[in-house]
C-alpha cells in the first residue's frame, strides 16, 4: 500500500469528488473529467454501485429509483478511468458494493472507502487485500472509534499506510460542525498515516483552512453547476471557477507551509544588515573619554558591535571624536 507516487514531501493531493454529479450520464461524466483537467486537480473520483447491493428496496423506492438512473455501468467506468489517465489524472472510484470492489480492483489504482462503510467489515477486509492505496472517510467516527478502525486494518496488513480523512456526514455540513482542529490531532495520533480532509461544506474556505493545517489529502465534491439539478450534492459541490481556484490556492499554501523546522530565508540574510542594530553613541564622545552605558545607544543599521559587546567597550578611551548617533568602529576606541 505505497502511497509515495501519490505524495510529494510537502505535495497536497487534490482530489476532485464527482461522485453521483454526472446524475447517471456518461457525457456529463466526461465534461466533469475535462474541467476537473483545467482546474489541476490531482485526482477524479466517482461512486460505483449495483443499486440492489447498496440499498433497501423495500424501505426507500424513492432513493433506490434516483440511484438506479444515477448508477454507470463497469464498462462507463473502464472508458471514464482511460480518459482521466489520457488527462493526467488518477482516477479512482468509492465502491458501495462488493462486486463493484472486485471490478474497481482492475482499473484503478488507489481505494476510498466512504464514511458510510467506515464500519462494513467485510467491504473492509475485501479492499484492504487487494494491497493498494486505501482512503477512509471518517465521518460518524469519534477518536476511538478510528482507533478501531486503524487496529482493525494493521491486523489485516501489518505496516499498512492508511489515508484517514476527517469527514463530517451532513450535507451541507454546517461551520460550527466542521470541528477542523481534528486534522491535527489525528496526525498527532496516527503519525503512519496520510490524514486528511474530505469536505462537505458549501464553498471552499474550509479546505483551505485544512491545507493550511496540514492535511495531506484535499477532496472537494466537484460539479458542473450548483444549479446543475435538485440533486442535493450540486449545491456543496466545488463548481469549476471555484475548484480552479481552489487548487491554486492549495498550491500556495504548500509554499507558505515550508519545511518543519526553523530556518533563516536569503532575503531575511540580505536584510539582516539593515535591519539589526549596533552600538552607537548617544552623544559625542571626544577624545580621551572612557565610555559608559549611559554613552551608549542601539541603532539601525547592523554594521557594527552587537548589544552584547558592551561589556568589552565600557572603560575603553576614545581615541578619535565619535559624533553622536555615530556607529561605533574598532579605529575609534583604544583596547
Amino acid at each position: 500500500m505505497n502511497f509515495n507516487k501519490f505524495f510529494g514531501k510537502n505535495k497536497i493531493f487534490v482530489v476532485a469528488e464527482i461522485g453521483n454529479n454526472h446524475e447517471g450520464n456518461y457525457k456529463n461524466a466526461i465534461k466533469l473529467i475535462d474541467k476537473a483537467s483545467e482546474a489541476k486537480v490531482d485526482a477524479v473520483k466517482f461512486q460505483s454501485f449495483l443499486t440492489e447491493g447498496y440499498l433497501s428496496s423495500s424501505i426507500d423506492k424513492k432513493r433506490t429509483k434516483l440511484l438506479k438512473k444515477f448508477q454507470l455501468s463497469f464498462n462507463e467506468f473502464k472508458k471514464l478511468s482511460i480518459y482521466a489517465k489520457k488527462k493526467g489524472l488518477i482516477f479512482f472510484s468509492t465502491p458501495l458494493d462488493l462486486k463493484s470492489c472486485d471490478y474497481l480492483n482492475k482499473i484503478q489504482p488507489i481505494f476510498k472507502i466512504a464514511s458510510g462503510d467506515n464500519n462494513y467489515e467485510a467491504l473492509i477486509k475485501k479492499i484492504i487485500k487487494f494491497k493498494k492505496p486505501t482512503i477512509i472517510s471518517t465521518g460518524m467516527m469519534d477518536y476511538n472509534d478510528v482507533l478501531k478502525l486503524y487496529r482493525f486494518v494493521k491486523k489485516l496488513r501489518i505496516n499498512s499506510k492508511l489515508g484517514i480523512l476527517h469527514c463530517v456526514s451532513n450535507y451541507p455540513a454546517l461551520p460550527e460542525e466542521l470541528n477542523l482542529n481534528s486534522i491535527m490531532f489525528l496526525k498527532k495520533k496516527f503519525p503512519n498515516c496520510y490524514v486528511g480532509y474530505s469536505d462537505h461544506s458549501i464553498g471552499i474556505e474550509a479546505c483551505m483552512v485544512a491545507a493550511s493545517m496540514g492535511a495531506k489529502i484535499i477532496e472537494k465534491h466537484f460539479t458542473l453547476s450548483h444549479n446543475f439539478s435538485k440533486f442535493r450534492d450540486h449545491k456543496l459541490s466545488a463548481n469549476p471557477s471555484e475548484m480552479s481556484l481552489l487548487v491554486k490556492k492549495i498550491r500556495e499554501i504548500e509554499i507558505m507551509r515550508g519545511k518543519f523546522y526553523k530556518i533563516i530565508t536569503k532575503n531575511e540574510k540580505k536584510n539582516k544588515v539593515n535591519i539589526r542594530r549596533s552600538i552607537a553613541a548617544n552623544k559625542t564622545l571626544e577624545i580621551g573619554h572612557r565610555i559608559k552605558e549611559s554613552d551608549l545607544i542601539m541603532l539601525r543599521p547592523g554594521t557594527g558591535y552587537e548589544y552584547k559587546d558592551r561589556k568589552f567597550i565600557i572603560e575603553k578611551k576614545v581615541v578619535k571624536v565619535i559624533k553622536k548617533s555615530e556607529i561605533l568602529k574598532r579605529n575609534c576606541i583604544r583596547w
